[in-house]
């Protein structure tokens, strides 16, 4: 009986690594929504962000174009992706990092290209 307990108690202790790690990653998957003040105007963004463990994966979708998320990270509370824009024909690497602030809002710096620093605020959409 007391090993069996003692037993109990030492896998229970095991787990929780594993619970801690499984709780490190913010789980942002699913639709988001926000809207950017740019240099070239206002512009309303779609994401559709998929996590699996620390990777992100989806889409970023504006009236610029709908691009695939590549180089997508979570790591806690910390996201980061780029969205490679085809902007009037030219290439454009957007740099993503961010902070998630709840399990609703995520608060975002962008690099346009190395010509402007933009933030925004995402929103789950429901």
């Amino acid at each position: 009986m007391i090993l069996q307990r003692l037993s109990s108690v030492m896998v229970a202790f095991a787990l929780v690594p594993l619970a801690v790690l499984a709780a490190g990653a913010s789980d942002i998957s699913g639709t988001w929504t926000a809207s950017i003040d740019t240099q070239i105007g206002k512009q309303d963004y779609t994401y559709t962000f998929v996590v699996k463990g620390s990777q992100l994966t989806g889409r970023a979708k504006s009236e610029n174009g709908d691009t695939e998320i590549t180089e997508g990270q979570v790591d806690g509370s910390k996201v980061s992706f780029v969205e490679n824009l085809n902007y009037q024909g030219m290439p454009l690497r957007i740099v993503y990092t961010g902070v998630v602030m709840s399990s609703d809002v995520i608060d975002f710096t962008r690099d346009v290209g190395g010509q402007a620093m933009e933030k925004l605020t995402a929103k789950r959409t429901k």
